[in-house]
């Protein structure tokens, strides 16, 4: 079994990945403590069963960690109907009143000037010069977060969802809980602004909706770690592997129609979230392996996406893969609600790339990130 701590499966996973479908879809993995699911279709089983549920357990000692808590005990994403439908209708039908439609060419633009700044200095971090500051301009834009007060809203996010780590000490839990309350604390302040002097954007469409005063700042806070994190790391990872695969990055930059299948190619060759839990609410059997009730089981996304079962060639970068059953953002009822933009984001960041900086190499070896669920590089450094 793996050990999400060694630098040898985090600089590479897909080997032990594999080794592990070989010998069956689901195993118990001690370490973890819990079962994991690696075949795409265990995976996919896991995702939709409805008695695997997303069960919030407080983070204890609860007294230690009372704004982490609050924030996910009303997130979308750790509660089950009828609390999932009611939260889920209100945030959709906010959503569907054009947010991501209208952010589509401030989406382009954004990304457009930032390749275009780090073509001008030739070289540099694509993590520190894209890859990190667009998902959050795009979330800001969303939000309406003034632009003086954005700078603060990484780093409340690095900090929180390192709590989603297997075996984080102690100053990592409590810069957690500290960056949670800031983070609850400075929305509240814009909830409450808004409720007086309502916009166009999404928190004034949220906060006349159904939701409550916690609800409204705990969706706010999940759109900013989901959508940064991922889309941070879809292009991270994404345009490391493109420039380890050469013939794969000309392809794109000479083809700009495979834009749309690139991007889910991107998000299945190198997941950036590799592991999704549940918990059995009743006893459970998903590939012949039996989760009893109040048991976790987690899909391990990164070992899916490899399956040869349903991909041909996983283990080889293909812009033109169709279909792809990719499972990236979910499945079943928390299918990620704001997949449509980040598919946006990504496509925006590629299509930059490829006009502003075609011949685009790597200039060092990048540094990986030493964490396991969440899947991203440090650093990125390239050159023009």
């Amino acid at each position: 079994m793996f050990d999400p701590r060694d630098p040898d499966f985090l600089a590479d996973p897909y080997p032990a990945f594999a080794r592990l479908r070989e010998t069956g879809d689901v195993h118990r993995h001690e370490g973890l403590g819990l079962a994991v699911a690696v075949s795409h279709a265990a995976a996919s089983a896991v995702l939709r069963h409805r008695s695997l549920g997303r069960i919030w357990t407080d983070a204890q000692p609860a007294e230690q960690f009372v704004s982490f808590n609050l924030l996910h005990r009303n997130s979308l994403l750790e509660n089950e109907p009828p609390a999932h439908t009611r939260l889920r209708r209100s945030i959709s039908s906010a959503f569907g009143r054009g947010h991501v439609e209208r952010l589509r060419p401030t989406v382009a633009a954004l990304a457009g000037g930032m390749v275009a700044e780090l073509a001008e200095r030739g070289e540099g971090d694509l993590l520190e010069h894209l890859a990190q500051p667009l998902p959050v301009a795009v979330i800001a834009e969303l939000l309406a977060v003034p632009e003086a007060d954005r700078p603060r809203l990484v780093p409340w996010s690095n900090a929180i969802v390192k709590m989603y780590e297997y075996g984080l000490p102690p100053e990592g839990q409590r810069a957690a809980e500290q960056a949670a309350q800031e983070f609850s604390d400075y929305l509240r302040e814009i909830v409450e602004e808004r409720r007086r002097h309502p916009g166009e954007d999404l928190v004034s469409d949220l906060v006349q909706s159904d939701l409550t005063g916690d609800e409204v700042v705990a969706t706010a806070v999940l759109l900013l770690m989901a959508g940064h994190e991922a889309t941070v790391n879809v292009i991270g990872n994404g345009v490391c592997a493109l420039l380890r695969n050469p013939g794969q990055w000309r392809r794109l930059r000479e083809d700009p129609a495979l834009l749309d299948s690139a991007v889910e190619e991107l998000i299945r060759y190198d997941s950036p979230l590799q592991l999704f839990e549940r918990t059995a609410t009743e006893d459970v059997e998903i590939a012949g392996f039996r989760v009893a009730k109040g048991e976790k089981i987690a899909a391990l996304l990164g070992a899916a996406a490899r399956d040869p079962k349903v991909f041909d060639d996983p283990d080889a970068l293909d812009l033109g893969r169709t279909p792809n059953q990719h499972l990236g953002f979910g499945a079943g009822i928390h299918y990620c609600v704001g997949a449509p933009l980040a598919r946006i984001e990504i496509a925006a960041a590629l299509a930059a790339l490829t006009r502003r900086m075609p011949e685009l190499h790597l200039t060092a070896e990048p540094q990986r990130r030493p964490e396991f669920v969440i899947r991203g590089l440090r650093t990125l450094p390239v050159s023009a």
